[in-house]
């Protein structure tokens, strides 16, 4: 049978060595023999996908194809793994990277290859883990001097949310009828007061808050949580605002949406429980925690923000206050 020739290296390694063979066997031993591997358990598989060398397949296989050469315990999924090996030397090498991307970015001229390579560039180069003003100046670009931080001026952006939100509750007892409309304000009253204890929730964008009280990580990435009506984002959509002036930006587009509706459900729901209350006590806490709190609101990119009516309602179960029975008397014995 006449040699066949391929190029051969090491999972390890990047040299490639060129070797040739009438089949599979003689093709492992050269390959061992040269890159000095024991034959016995050692493997060869194609470097774009992973498939395991045949002897069938070594007839089918064209010539001159890349193989890794595998020990025993070691794998390769092809295309898969090398974006992994990519991956991994983001921490160790990103300035080689992003001169290399750079250097391709002059010369290239597909707009797929130019869009991935200019995002690449643009995500390698953000200063994340600055957190001061003068550790990074073009973040702070167009935003007020009293923001000395990041975290502090992210946890005003959510601040100011919720604020928004606070305003169209008070602004909706214009519409209750006059003789609820006080006791409509007294729960708005309340409302704002615990806001104002809980510093309108800032914490959720405040990447120097507790772990459990921020919907991002401590470096500061926030993932999206999906559509109303989904348990976690299809598109795997993820940002870090802290990283530079554009992702600040863009972060500004991704909504904090209310799972059971602000303004179809649970203030209308609000409104009719004021004014049927029939001298129960309204669980306003309750509704505050739907109109200002995780319990009711999902961080989601604005792709996965759904303005179709969710057509879920308010727990009638938690609208009002049990009734406290008032203790029993006991009666004295004479």
């Amino acid at each position: 049978m006449a040699l066949k020739g391929f190029r051969i290296r090491r999972l390890s390694g990047h040299r490639k060595y060129g070797v040739a063979a009438t089949n599979l066997k003689d093709l492992l031993c050269k390959a061992c023999a040269l890159l000095q591997l024991p034959v016995a358990d050692a493997r060869l598989c194609l470097h774009e996908d992973g498939t395991e060398m045949t002897k069938a397949r070594f007839q089918k296989v064209p010539e001159n194809s890349e193989l890794i050469l595998l020990a025993p315990g070691e794998e390769w999924q092809g295309y898969v793994s090398e974006i992994q090996r990519f991956l991994n030397a983001f921490s160790s090498r990103t300035e080689d990277i992003v001169r290399a991307a750079r250097t391709l970015l002059s010369d290239e001229g597909s707009p797929m290859r130019r869009k991935l390579l200019s995002d690449l560039v643009h995500n390698l180069s953000e200063n994340i883990r600055a957190e001061n003003r003068v550790e990074d100046e073009k973040w702070f670009e167009g935003i007020e001097s009293r923001f000395k931080t990041k975290s502090s001026y992210l946890r005003f952006s959510c601040e100011s949310r919720i604020r928004s939100y606070m305003k169209e509750v008070g602004g909706y007892a214009s519409t209750i009828h006059p003789p609820a409309r006080g006791k409509f304000l007294q729960i708005v009253e309340a409302m704002l007061k615990k806001l104002k204890s809980e510093r309108y929730n800032g914490r959720y964008f405040d990447r120097t808050a507790q772990e459990n009280a921020c919907l991002c990580t401590p470096q500061g990435w926030f993932s999206c949580q999906g559509p109303f009506d989904a348990e976690s984002c299809p598109g795997r959509h993820s940002i870090n605002p802290y990283g530079n002036k554009e992702s600040r930006i863009l972060f500004s587009t991704w909504n904090l949406d209310h799972v059971i509706e602000k303004k179809r459900t649970v203030l209308p729901t609000l409104a009719e429980a004021v004014q049927d209350r029939e001298g129960k006590e309204v669980n306003w806490e309750y509704f505050y925690r739907l109109l200002f709190t995780v319990d009711n609101l999902k961080l989601v990119h604005i792709v996965c923000h759904k303005k179709a009516n969710h057509n879920l309602s308010c727990d009638k179960r938690k609208v009002y206050r049990k009734r406290k029975r008032p203790p029993k008397i006991r009666k004295s014995l004479v």
